[in-house]
């Protein structure tokens, strides 16, 4: 999101693909820097954003305006009909207020493949032949809300894998999920849940892969067919049979 170049490469791929898409970003990087021209600090908690009403605004300003109308932009440049969505547009994703427990994480929503409105998203990518891109926004009670990105992506991916082959593809700046974080060769090509099980207590993974494998567990345990973890750069290679990056199954 915050390489111009590289962007530009990975929309290019991904207006490309000629089946029904969805696009789901973040954008927490360039967040966290106009949050610091403002006087906004962020913190984070195992890889996740605590989102007090300073933060709340500032990234529905940053990824419901700023980010996600750039993408629709420059995806309609390249002739894809993109439709920039939140949660809140079309009442498309409704969430849940995260409950306070061992700890405060603000203005987050937490949702389930049973808040997503599949109707709508049946009306646009089938009927309509329009390529939703999402925003890491939801909504509940009036309220915009904080919601991880790899979530969105992940229930998505389950509410739509009843009635669609799906493949749920996690982009990123790394071929794969590393093994060992400073050598980008170690990349674990295959990550079935017991190798995941056992990595884990060594604490193998960064903080912040651990939202996108537990995510990407989800999705297979409801169903999605496949997910992959990679390098953005990598996306057509992932939309196809030989993916590269790191293939998780059961």
């Amino acid at each position: 999101m915050d390489k111009p170049d590289a962007l530009d490469s990975f929309l290019n791929d991904f207006a490309g693909i000629t089946e029904p898409k969805i696009l789901v970003h973040g954008g927490g990087k360039i967040a966290s820097n106009l949050g610091s021209q403002l006087g906004i600090n962020s913190s984070y908690i195992h890889g996740r954003r605590i989102t007090d009403s300073a933060t709340l605004d500032l990234v529905t300003m940053v990824y419901g305006g700023l980010v996600n109308k750039q993408l629709v932009a420059r995806l309609q440049n390249r002739g894809c009909n993109a439709l920039g969505l939140t949660g809140a547009d079309g009442n498309v994703i409704k969430a849940t207020r995260r409950p306070v427990k061992d700890i405060d994480y603000g203005f987050v929503g937490d949702i389930t493949p049973d808040d997503v409105n599949v109707v709508l998203l049946h009306s646009l990518l089938k009927q309509q032949g329009i390529v939703p891109v999402f925003a890491s926004l939801t909504h509940a009670d009036g309220s915009m809300l904080n919601t991880n990105a790899d979530t969105i992506a992940s229930v998505l991916a389950i509410a739509l894998s009843k009635d669609f082959d799906v493949r749920l593809i996690f982009c990123f700046d790394k071929k794969g999920v590393l093994k060992d974080i400073n050598r980008e060769d170690s990349v674990i090509r295959h990550l079935p849940r017991k190798l995941y099980d056992e990595l884990l207590p060594g604490k193998v993974f960064a903080d912040g892969m651990l939202p996108k494998l537990d995510n990407a567990f989800a999705a297979i345990d409801a169903g999605v067919r496949e997910v992959v973890i990679g390098d953005a750069g990598n996306l057509l290679n992932n939309t196809a049979e030989q993916t590269e990056g790191t293939l998780i199954t059961q």
